[in-house]
């Protein structure tokens, strides 16, 4: 099967990951994957949530948005609404547990780290990678906090990252683009730790019910997707945090 950009059925679009974009944030990258570009900055702040008061934990937390014309026609700001979509609350959550999954965070107790993804193009798989180039952003912002002397230990026990997997005229294809994810009969979107376990597999037929040997096929695919996304995280980080940090 042909797709729109020449790649094969189990090629990533490219990506590449610069860090310290925004030089007043704690920690920032510019994620580009394909035509879809993600701006995400890391503030650290000394301050905790009530429910966390005693419990010796910090937190992390996500906020998620596109911009006016990230896609192809302008979409109004959701703060000129009034309220937040419920797919934008779905990604913003959906990121901030999968950070929190790989993190030790009684290794920063009195902190909280926001990660604040701006869509600046939307070409498909912002969600995943808001969630790639999001643990690269808290990366460095814990890489701050220990310059700072308000970290103690090691944080970092898995890296995280999410791809995409869709089943498009009867084949499996890795990292779907918008002309793919709107034509395709399944979309899977999959974030896994570097540990080879999951944080979300959120798999939906959008046309043609799916098997469980498509999806066990279609996990084995967003396997491969993920340890070439870690491996762009641990060049991307190289120099930046201690090299212990970075899972092999």
């Amino acid at each position: 099967m042909a797709r729109p950009d020449g790649r094969t059925p189990l090629q990533l679009r490219p990506v590449t990951i610069e860090c310290g974009v925004v030089p007043h944030a704690e920690g920032s990258c510019l994620i580009t994957q394909g035509r879809t570009k993600v701006l995400v900055t890391a503030s650290a702040e000394q301050k905790i949530p009530a429910f966390l008061r005693e419990t010796g934990e910090g937190w992390i937390t996500a906020e998620y948005g596109m911009l006016p014309r990230a896609t192809h026609e302008r979409t109004a700001r959701e703060a000129a609404k009034g309220k937040q979509a419920g797919r934008t609350l779905e990604i913003q959550r959906l990121i901030g547990r999968a950070l929190r999954g790989v993190v030790d965070r009684s290794c920063f107790p009195e902190s909280t780290v926001t990660l604040d993804c701006d869509v600046l193009v939307a070409d498909a798989g912002t969600r995943c990678a808001s969630v790639t180039g999001g643990w690269v952003a808290l990366a460095l912002a814990l890489a701050r906090l220990k310059k700072d002397g308000n970290l103690r230990g090691r944080p970092l026990r898995e890296a995280a990252a999410g791809i995409s997997v869709g089943v498009v005229r009867g084949e499996v294809l890795l990292d779907l683009d918008y002309a793919e994810d709107s034509t395709a009969d399944v979309d899977l979107n999959v974030v896994g730790t570097s540990g080879g376990r999951f944080v979300e597999v959120q798999g939906t037929a959008e046309r043609e019910p799916f098997d469980e040997k498509q999806l066990r096929q279609m996990l084995a695919i967003a396997r491969r997707g993920l340890r070439r996304l870690w491996a762009a995280q641990r060049r991307a980080l190289a120099g930046r945090v201690p090299e212990e940090w970075i899972p092999g």
